[in-house]
């Protein structure tokens, strides 16, 4: 049986621990969670999409804890510590805390007649779900990691499905149509409970799974809608569901084009649980106005302007670039970009390349991230280059490398006038290397 004292020294053996960093299948890890007896006598939220999973998550974590509920809620990836991936009660879990139910998955493990090795997302997730069971929580919610019906959070029957969007991405695991990832996705929709879907084009896919095993769907749009009341002189928006209305909410703090639209969702979500999970109007209010969630359209004070968002792909890049152009004049943007091998990059560029006038892009410290010199060949396949260019809204362009996004991000903040802005974006690896940066400096 393998065993350590330190948290890090845990990560490192669970990166390669299995065979395979991504191994989707619920047998390896559903045999280890049999072992452990993992079961939860509160409600589950599982939260799965292609987008806004993390917003969708933290809405409904700050209104249940506004609420007076003890609540456990599993995110992923984090962006500076492991420990942003468990939180109770609105606290990141202690290194301490955590390696017991590390030692608690491994005794399991390996207590099994023929012992199975997990990914390190499998083995991290028992712990979290172990640490969450082990707590007598009110109310569980777990962020899907990639797809659904395969992945590891799905090993636990979910109280109410949400949904947040159905788009490309992870096509090697969950096909290459959205009709394909949809079913994928629809995956943790379990027979009679809720089903909250918020994209408001959802696949045919997704509606006929939810069909087939008897969920109780719940659509944007019909079963669910919100509405921005304009012409106030506060920004102001309305709910309302099958039963229930809420309405003169004040905009989330979470920043951005579809915060309405997840928020509407993790409304639906607590009004289909009403019974088990009463909230009231202030609970509401208080939590949308206290939500928070670093790397979302996360606009920092001071000049210049700088903009911090784990955008990977082509939805959330177009998201990203709407919200870029609701933010004003700025005579320059530079982007700090560093992006995954395995994304979407042409299609990213392709959304952005119309905000952005000087390019730095930045090596990333895993083997998944694409180099500088393939992100250049894509920004140059996609029209932009050294010097003047139709593209960029400042009339010229540039792009330079560096080696990592804080050198980048150190050169954009040198290079940038006080008037203009500078967005990181393109992986978590990005931000997270900025913030680190960023938390350096401030000490």
């Amino acid at each position: 049986m393998t065993t350590f004292e330190h948290l890090e020294d845990w990560l490192a053996h669970l990166e390669t621990a299995h065979p395979v960093g991504i191994d989707m299948g619920l047998a390896r890890i559903g045999q280890v969670k049999d072992a452990l007896g993992l079961q939860f006598a509160c409600p589950v939220i599982t939260v799965g999409g292609t987008n806004g999973k993390g917003s969708t998550c933290t809405v409904l974590e700050t209104i249940l804890l506004r609420g007076g509920y003890r609540v456990g809620c599993h995110t992923s990836p984090h962006l500076l510590a492991f420990n942003e991936r468990a939180r109770v009660d609105g606290e990141n879990v202690s290194d301490a805390e955590l390696l017991q139910h590390f030692h608690a998955v491994e005794k399991a493990r390996c207590s099994l007649a023929e012992p199975v090795s997990l990914t390190y997302f499998e083995f991290t997730t028992l712990a979290i779900l172990h640490l969450f069971a082990a707590r007598g929580l009110d109310a569980v919610i777990l962020e899907v990691g990639l797809g659904g019906r395969l992945d590891a959070v799905n090993v636990i029957d979910t109280d109410c499905a949400v949904l947040t969007s159905i788009d490309i991405d992870h096509t090697e695991y969950l096909g290459d149509t959205r009709e394909k990832i949809g079913f994928e996705k629809a995956g943790i929709f379990r027979a009679g409970k809720p089903a909250i879907v918020g994209d408001p084009l959802p696949p045919q896919s997704v509606i006929d799974h939810a069909e087939a095993i008897g969920a109780d769907l719940w659509l944007v749009g019909r079963d669910f809608s919100y509405v921005a009341q304009k012409g106030s002189e506060r920004q102001q928006w309305s709910y309302a569901g099958r039963e229930m209305r809420r309405s003169a909410l004040a905009y989330p703090a979470l920043r951005g084009a579809n915060q309405l639209l997840n928020t509407a969702a993790a409304l639906a979500a607590l009004e289909s649980l009403r019974e088990r999970l009463p909230v009231t109007a202030q609970d509401v209010r208080l939590g949308l106005a206290n939500v928070d969630l670093p790397g979302r359209f996360q606009v920092l004070p001071g000049k210049p302007a700088i903009i911090l968002d784990v955008a990977h792909n082509p939805h959330a890049a177009a998201v990203l670039e709407q919200n870029l152009g609701n933010m004003g004049y700025f005579p320059y943007t530079y982007a700090v970009f560093g992006a995954m091998q395995d994304k979407d990059i042409a299609g990213v560029i392709e959304r952005m390349k119309g905000e952005v006038d000087h390019w730095y892009l930045a090596a990333l410290p895993t083997a998944r991230a694409a180099s500088t010199a393939v992100l250049e060949a894509a920004l140059h396949e996609a029209g932009v280059s050294d010097g003047p260019v139709a593209g960029a809204k400042g009339g010229e362009a540039s792009i330079r490398h560096f080696e990592a996004p804080q050198d980048a991000y150190a050169e954009a903040l040198k290079q940038a006038s006080e008037n203009d802005r500078i967005v990181v974006f393109g992986s978590f690896y990005t931000v997270a290397g900025v913030m680190a940066y960023r938390k350096l400096q401030q000490h």
